[in-house]
């Protein structure tokens, strides 16, 4: 949970101040999914995003990225790798009524870590994040929450954390799956 004053937020729909990076409502138009760069570089995440956004799903996003690195932390020692890939997606319940309640979040956040307990070992850490969101309707203003989804895959090298970055996104992809059915 990270709720306090100086804690990361996040408003919607929302727009780079240079014009640029922008919300795209990939819920209600996927084609748009076209535009976001992420995931036209990164073929997993463009299936994850379109799984997300599907109409079956009780989720959607508003932010992404991916990258690699051979920063590793001091936790991440545990891995004995030298490269990490890694991303984030920024989640929103569909259901209007669920954006606004913090025990949904809190349990979404949950459920998803207790179904991944669930599978096989690989060297991938996944961390989801309670946090504020403001959303912007009709020039008001309605405080609520969304979950930023941390996904990074270690490796000897890029291709291998990407590989293992890339399983793991599955096995998220399909634990939110699952979560959509009940």
């Amino acid at each position: 949970m990270e709720l306090g004053a100086g804690d990361e937020t996040l408003e919607i729909p929302w727009a780079a101040a240079d014009g640029g990076l922008r919300y795209y409502d990939l819920k209600r138009h996927p084609e748009l999914l076209l535009n976001i760069k992420e995931a036209v570089r990164t073929p997993e995440l463009e299936e994850c995003l379109a799984a997300i956004n599907a109409p079956a799903s009780i989720l959607e996003t508003a932010k992404c990225d991916a990258w690699s690195t051979t920063d590793i932390d001091f936790e991440e020692e545990i891995f004995g790798a030298a490269t990490k890939f890694g991303s984030y997606i920024d989640l929103l319940f569909t259901e209007e009524r669920a954006r606004f309640s913090f025990p949904e979040h809190e349990r979404l956040a949950k459920q998803l870590t207790e179904l991944l307990r669930l599978t096989p070992e690989i060297p991938a850490a996944a961390e989801f994040v309670v946090r504020r969101c403001y959303y912007l309707h009709d020039e008001k203003v309605a405080k609520g929450f969304y979950v930023t989804f941390y996904l990074f895959g270690y490796g000897d090298d890029e291709v291998q954390a990407r590989q293992r970055w890339g399983m793991a996104l599955k096995l998220v992809e399909n634990a939110m799956q699952q979560l959509s059915l009940r």
